[in-house]
């Protein structure tokens, strides 16, 4: 699931974020990470921490612990659902199909 913000609020500098890896951010100051970045070499991609099979279900387990351990994909800790991070496509598991 895309979120999509109408503003801009600064998370970090792309050098704080390791190319392959990912991190939860809490833009909106709800106390919890709402959101987590993955970085793919010089791209960014932002996504709701809500797994689409159950909405609000985060899909992180801890801050910095999302993507697959190939780094091509995001894997929801819930259900194992496997997303392709470019898109939010589900390619496995129970939200197949959805994004």
């Amino acid at each position: 699931m895309r979120l999509e913000m109408s503003f801009e609020v600064p998370l970090c500098r792309l050098a704080d974020l390791v190319d392959g890896d990912a991190r939860g951010f809490d833009p909106l100051r709800e106390g919890r990470d709402t959101l987590f970045v993955v970085r793919q070499e010089d791209q960014l991609y932002a996504w709701r921490d809500a797994c689409p099979h159950e909405r609000g279900t985060p899909m992180a387990w801890r801050k910095k612990c999302l993507p697959h351990a190939d780094r091509n994909r995001i894997v929801c800790h819930a259900h194992g659902a496997l997303f392709d991070i470019a898109t939010g496509l589900c390619l496995l598991g129970p939200a197949w199909g959805n994004h």
